[in-house]
């Protein structure tokens, strides 16, 4: 959505209110307390009432947006810059843009947005051919590290962790690229080590067992042949690596630039939220202007699992 069309659309807290509305009664109210889906709309408290137990709920209630103090607009806007952009934009930065007061609460505002990307992206499993590798992203050093010598290489305590997967599927070269394969879904997982028993877990809940699983011959992939069809996995050069997994590394190259472009430093415990973000975007970079309505479907059906306290 252009952003000349965005402020037509949206002008002020009303129209947000109207299409808050809309999107709420498209996936269906329901009620907390006993589960039923009949409600009132009490124009007079701005509120859905159940028909069954007459229990109350407000307009945000149960998307993302539950409990917050700030005005809807803010919340659109967020939806807006965040989708509208292909890189992403910074809680510093949209309060400048707002104008408001505090940062604590834009930059809540944010990470519940890119919180609801995930989640509705852990609905779908990636299929077919599989690339899979693991990723070492620079984060901050974690509170309980600060006093200890800092590590070198992949073990250091400025390095997370990440597990990638990317669903190819076979294709004919095209004049931007000479590869063989052509990527259609990638996902990425913040891991706490690299033992098989850590990255088994993610495969069995987010790989089709009916699957391929392309890597190279880690001992923390010993197990892929018993979870899925086949397990294709060889010694592979550090200069070879591209050419044998190449959208893996490529979508890695490319949401580490993204970070180091938009952000100072990143806390080991929030990188996944940002991670969230670049795949949610990437999975649906051909959705154009349906991209804004994509994330108000994820913000309304939304269930409140994620929550600050700091507005």
């Amino acid at each position: 959505m252009r952003l000349i069309d965005f402020m037509e659309a949206f002008p002020d807290e009303a129209s947000c209110k109207s299409k808050l509305k809309e999107y709420r009664e498209k996936q269906g109210v329901v009620c907390p307390r006993c589960g039923s889906a009949q409600h009132y709309w009490k124009k007079d408290k701005e509120c859905y009432e159940c028909k069954h137990c007459h229990y109350r709920q407000s307009l945000k209630s149960n998307t993302v947006m539950h409990g917050s103090q700030l005005p809807l607009r803010y919340w659109f806007i967020a939806m807006h810059l965040l989708t509208s952009t292909k890189k992403s934009f910074s809680a510093a930065e949209l309060q400048r843009q707002l104008g408001h007061k505090n940062y604590n609460p834009i930059w809540a505002l944010l990470h519940k947005l890119r919180n609801a990307m995930g989640k509705r992206d852990s609905e779908y499993e990636v299929c077919g051919m599989i690339e899979l590798d693991e990723g070492f992203f620079s984060t901050e050093v974690p509170d309980d590290e600060k006093d200890k010598p800092l590590k070198r290489g992949k073990g250091s305590q400025k390095k997370s962790k990440v597990l990638v997967m990317a669903q190819t599927h076979e294709g004919t070269p095209s004049k931007k690229s000479d590869k063989p394969t052509s990527v259609k879904y990638i996902k990425m997982f913040v891991i706490e080590d690299l033992r098989s028993e850590t990255i088994d877990d993610k495969v069995k809940m987010y790989i089709d067992p009916d699957s391929t699983i392309k890597s190279d011959d880690s001992k923390s992939y010993t197990n892929f042949s018993k979870i899925v069809k086949e397990h294709i996995h060889q010694a592979i050069e550090p200069k070879q690596v591209d050419k044998v997994l190449p959208w893996v590394h490529i979508a890695i190259a490319n949401a580490k630039r993204l970070l180091l472009d938009v952000y100072h430093d990143i806390r080991p415990e929030y990188l996944q939220n940002y991670l969230n973000e670049f795949c949610w975007k990437f999975n649906r970079r051909n959705f154009g202007e349906a991209l804004f309505d994509r994330l108000m479907v994820a913000a309304v059906s939304y269930k409140n699992q994620f929550r600050y306290n700091i507005e």
